[in-house]
């Protein structure tokens, strides 16, 4: 089988820390271009991998022809990139939030639709170990329904992961349009509505800029979720875990309650109701200081390899941003919104 041929768009930390180490390690890809408008960057890895570097998005889809884009851009570009990639016949992985507002989002998954090719945003939590093995776990049954839920992310922040630290894009609100939200919190209500396999349907958010200096972007956000089944919970969202990040959910049903990701041995830990507790050691949630393969890079080429729907779809992207969307517009206007 020929080689599925791929090019990094944004080669800034999420490209060098999982898009470009993962595509390197499939047999099945050939990476043939990198474009950065730091020039020298894209060169660093054309050089290591035998491509093509470019400064423009527009010359590398006419010159190179490429079979899938990566999109690791700031947020702003997400749609203009990923709807020029499928224009040009490429499938597209962008990462998240996977558009700014929800018309972008939908404008993707119709590009996509038009140029008969597959469209995935990078929400890696559904693939962490302790998460799959959680999702089976609901689904067993064994601790029935599920009827309130916390979950949440935090960390230090960009200026400590971002390639550009403090100076990084995620800080600039032309750029990022929403920070810890479209970063972090974009990853929790994907993962709270893949898990519960539930969608949400009414949001409140207190959002907004609590310690990073310099910025009008949000590091905070505490949120509110109901759920259509009738289940209720919080999503948090934090740039400002200082001493280490948090990435935890914790689902408390009739049966008894599930912790994922509050232990560093145990990942996954059941306490049922009638005393029973189980603890899986299942494999660790990545972390920036500590990376994991995402599970992302793979699904991707697995939807193109075998022409079947990515395992996250533009619907799916689009559906979880309009959750983040919607706490924005809770603390824009003081009232509870519905999802539509």
């Amino acid at each position: 089988m020929s080689k599925v041929r791929v090019a990094v768009v944004g080669c800034g930390s999420i490209s060098k820390y999982r898009h470009i180490p993962e595509y390197a390690a499939h047999e099945n890809v050939e990476l043939v271009a990198f474009v950065d408008p730091i020039i020298d960057r894209a060169k660093h890895y054309a050089d290591q991998y035998g491509a093509k570097a470019f400064a423009d998005f527009e010359t590398m889809l006419a010159e190179i022809k490429p079979d899938a884009v990566s999109v690791c851009t700031p947020n702003a570009l997400h749609a203009p990139m990923a709807i020029a990639a499928a224009n040009a016949g490429a499938h597209v992985l962008v990462e998240k939030p996977m558009a700014v507002t929800d018309a972008e989002a939908e404008a993707m998954i119709e590009a996509a639709k038009k140029n008969n090719v597959h469209l995935m945003v990078g929400h890696n939590q559904r693939f962490m170990p302790p998460h799959v093995k959680a999702k089976q776990i609901l689904q067993s049954g064994v601790l029935g329904k599920v009827l309130t839920f916390r979950t949440s992310f935090g960390h230090p922040g960009p200026d400590g992961w971002s390639i550009d630290g403090a100076e990084s894009w995620f800080f600039r609100k032309e750029e990022a349009i929403m920070g810890a939200m479209g970063d972090l919190g974009v990853h929790k209500s994907d993962l709270i509505r893949w898990m519960l396999d539930d969608e949400v349907s009414e949001v409140a958010g207190f959002v907004g800029t609590l310690h990073k200096q310099g910025t009008d972007v949000d590091d905070n956000a505490s949120c509110l979720l109901r759920m259509k089944s009738g289940a209720m919970g919080t999503l948090v969202a934090s740039w400002t875990y200082y001493k280490g990040e948090d990435n935890s959910t914790i689902l408390w049903c009739e049966e008894g309650v599930m912790k994922i990701g509050t232990h560093h041995d145990d990942q996954v830990i059941v306490e049922l109701r009638n005393g029973t507790i189980e603890k899986y050691k299942v494999g660790a949630i990545s972390t920036n200081d500590k990376q994991e393969t995402s599970g992302v890079i793979n699904a991707f080429l697995e939807s193109i390899l075998t022409n079947t729907t990515p395992a996250v779809s533009g619907e799916d992207g689009r559906a979880s941003l309009k959750v983040i969307l919607c706490a924005f517009e809770s603390q824009a206007t003081g009232k509870f919104v519905s999802v539509n």
